[in-house]
């Protein structure tokens, strides 16, 4: 349980210092660009291990049920989890499915933990998928508000279908990558038979 938390607080944390911009002008002023970006890139990845190792030793140990998701939501969670996957490479590409979504990073970390908070009800799954889902939604009113603000503006781009494209190939592979095989691997369960049992 303490490794998650740690994990969480280093990982979102570092994650969030371009919410709040003081202290990240601080780092950056006595660091420099390339030490910002090295020491943050350490963080973010050291959270990140903390935050696996740590949700799985606490799902081990039999944390308490909080609800107990209702049969049939593993299939709605497949179905958003494709959608999160084709929003993550859509970030990357200028077609019209960036320009629709706005922010597809967030929109696929946020559609993300919601997917896994419908099909998981234990404490250390609330407390993984719910904090995430929390900062991404801090996180996309903070850009919100940022850019009334005029401090920030999203890159202007002539939007192509073929970025499109790219990103529902890309992703719907990925993603069928991760239900057929990486999620039983790196995780430890098997979406499909989840789906299966209901």
């Amino acid at each position: 349980m303490t490794l998650l938390f740690v994990g969480l607080a280093l990982f979102l944390g570092a994650h969030s210092l371009k919410i709040v911009p003081g202290p990240r002008a601080r780092l950056v002023g006595a660091l420099g660009e390339t030490g910002y970006k090295g020491v943050y890139s350490v963080v973010s990845l050291v959270g990140l291990v903390l935050m696996v190792r740590g949700y799985g030793a606490w799902r081990l140990e039999g944390p308490p049920l909080l609800y107990a998701p209702p049969a049939g939501l593993s299939h709605l969670a497949l179905l958003l989890m494709a959608l999160a996957f084709v929003a993550l490479p859509a970030a990357y590409l200028p077609g019209h499915i960036k320009k629709t979504l706005k922010h597809p990073m967030l929109v696929a970390v946020k559609t993300w933990a919601v997917a896994h908070l419908l099909v998981n009800g234990d404490l250390a799954s609330v407390v993984l998928f719910g904090a995430i889902l929390a900062w991404a939604v801090v996180d996309r009113i903070s850009v919100k508000k940022r850019e009334r603000a005029g401090l920030t503006a999203p890159a202007a781009f002539t939007p192509h279908w073929q970025a499109d494209v790219a990103a529902v190939a890309i992703g719907l592979v990925v993603y069928g990558l991760f239900v057929w095989k990486l999620h039983l691997w790196l995780i430890g369960v098997s979406p499909l038979a989840m789906a299966s049992a209901v």
